[in-house]
Order: C-alpha cells, then sequence, then structure tokens
C-alpha cells in the first residue's frame, strides 16, 4: 500500500529535470478516497512531472492492474483489467482551482496532491460495459435472468399469441 503522501508533488522541487514517482495502490488507497466508486483494486501507478516553463508545468499519468467491479449481468464482484494514462497540465497561482484545463496550485504551498488525479484516471480507464468471460457468471443468477427473459419476450407460447395490453397496438400497424 502506498501512504497518499506518495502521491503529493512538491513543485518547488520540480527544476529541469523531469520527476517521477511510482505506487503501487490497494484497497486502502481507493478506500481512503472520499466519493470514490471504486473501492478495491490493484494498480502500478507512474507519474511524471516536467517543468514546462516558468510556474508551469505537464502530468503524465499512467496507470494499470486490475480493479473489482460488478458485473452488469450477474451482479457479482469480477476482476476489470484497466491501462490508461492522462496529461494534465499544471500551474502556481493565488489558489487552488481547477478550470478544466489547467490545474492551479496555490504557489504559497506549491504542493500538488495527484491521489484524486491518479483515481480519476482508473476510473476513466474503466470500460462502461464490463462482464464476466463467457460461463464466469453466477450460475443462479443467469439461470433466472434467462427465464425472465423467455418470458418478457413472449417465448414458450403459441406464435400469434400477444399480450392482450399491446393488442390495440397491433392493429394500428395492419
Amino acid at each position: 500500500m502506498t501512504s497518499l503522501e506518495t502521491l503529493k508533488i512538491d513543485l518547488r522541487n520540480v527544476q529541469d529535470t523531469t520527476v517521477e514517482v511510482s505506487c503501487a495502490l490497494t484497497d486502502k488507497y481507493f478506500q481512503s478516497l472520499d466519493d470514490a466508486e471504486i473501492q478495491s483494486g490493484s494498480i502500478n501507478a507512474q507519474l511524471s512531472i516536467r517543468k514546462a516553463a516558468v510556474g508551469e508545468f505537464v502530468l503524465t499519468v499512467n496507470i494499470s492492474g486490475s480493479v473489482t467491479v460488478s458485473c452488469d449481468l450477474c451482479l457479482d464482484d469480477m476482476e476489470q483489467p484497466v491501462e490508461g494514462n492522462a496529461t494534465y497540465n499544471v500551474s502556481l497561482g493565488q489558489e487552488n482551482s481547477d478550470d478544466g484545463e489547467t490545474i492551479v496550485v496555490d504557489e504559497n504551498q506549491s504542493v500538488l496532491d495527484c491521489s484524486w488525479l491518479v483515481y480519476e484516471t482508473i476510473a476513466l480507464a474503466v470500460p462502461i460495459k464490463h462482464v464476466h468471460a463467457p460461463g464466469k457468471c453466477n450460475a443462479a443468477m443467469t439461470e433466472k435472468l434467462n427465464e425472465l427473459s423467455a418470458a418478457r419476450s413472449g417465448d414458450g407460447t403459441e406464435e400469434g399469441d400477444i399480450d392482450p395490453r399491446w393488442a390495440g397496438l397491433k392493429k394500428l400497424t395492419e
């Protein structure tokens, strides 16, 4: 587990060279973040920050590993591999802010907390749809879904039988 302090970079220490930070993020990292939807995983994160100009920096975040998410079909937890990267523009200014393009860090403190930026990179790398590999879903849930799907689609009834609630709509297409 990496302390969240490891993900804080003092921008005064970034001179003409690139500062690199590597860390392994575990369940404790995810649980220590407020409002995080992802609560467990194992991620390797590499951060590099370089000075672009006086008071201007470029932060690059690369992540790879896996997180635990719910399967969209059976709702059981599953390991979802993730890999991604993001680049952020950072500048020193009068107060902390984020205008969408540039993260402004108070020049009196000059410490950039990257813990939430790393989390955002991870969250954006998780695919929208996450489903177990074929045959790995919870068998009981899959069976119940198949039953409900068959009942809803009209399987098991004679062809031509229509739910009476939809019969009126059928007349409109004839």
